[in-house]
């Protein structure tokens, strides 16, 4: 009986020192996503601790359609570009994060799992940008994903987050399936560090 105990106790302790206990969530479809922890649970939004993350990033230049698909088509090439020089950049990450700056600015970006071997940036339209652990506030919704969808979802988790700012910070859509699937689990993200109020 001592024996079980002890490799129980100490598989537990190499759990919580390693950090290996996070499983990817069910909407990550069997991809890899950025690590995070639920550290607090409101009815509108859920409150995550995230690892410090890896993106490639390119811009949008409009809500248009047709500039979405385009930075999406940019990151597509430079993912094949790199890939084709010997850089193994996962393709089965998630999520596509759009991000929208308080300025109204906006860019696409791609995950970047640990481990990845950055290539050397030769490509000015596609930046390497990593983000520092962070507090987010994050709220689901469903349905297909556009700029619209996200604007209004993005007003809901304001309002739900009571910061008695007039202007909204810097948010970031989340989106976790291709365009064309059946369902989609979208998430709305406003990293705690941008609220300047």
């Amino acid at each position: 009986m001592k024996q079980p105990l002890v490799l129980l106790v100490s598989l537990v302790l190499v759990s919580f020192c390693t950090g290996l206990d996070w499983t990817p969530r069910d909407f990550c479809r069997e991809g890899k996503c950025p690590e995070y922890n639920v550290t607090e649970k409101k009815q509108d939004y859920e409150e995550r601790e995230y690892a410090a993350t890896d993106w490639i990033t390119t811009t949008i230049e409009s809500t248009a359609t047709s500039h979405v698909f385009a930075a999406h088509t940019r990151l597509k090439n430079y993912h094949k570009r790199q890939t084709d020089a010997g850089y193994e950049i996962p393709d089965d990450t998630w999520p596509a994060l759009i991000t929208v700056t308080a300025d109204q600015h906006m860019s696409m970006s791609w995950f970047l799992p640990p481990g990845t071997k950055k290539p050397e940036n030769t490509d000015p339209s596609v930046t390497l940008r990593s983000k520092p652990k962070a507090t987010v506030y994050v709220r689901k919704f469903d349905g297909t994903p556009s700029i619209q969808a996200g604007q209004a979802q993005v007003k809901t988790l304001w309002e739900a987050l009571d910061k008695n700012c007039a202007d909204l910070p810097t948010y970031n859509g989340a989106g976790y399936e291709p365009l064309l699937a059946i369902y989609h689990h979208n998430e709305i993200w406003i990293y705690a560090d941008d609220i300047n109020c």
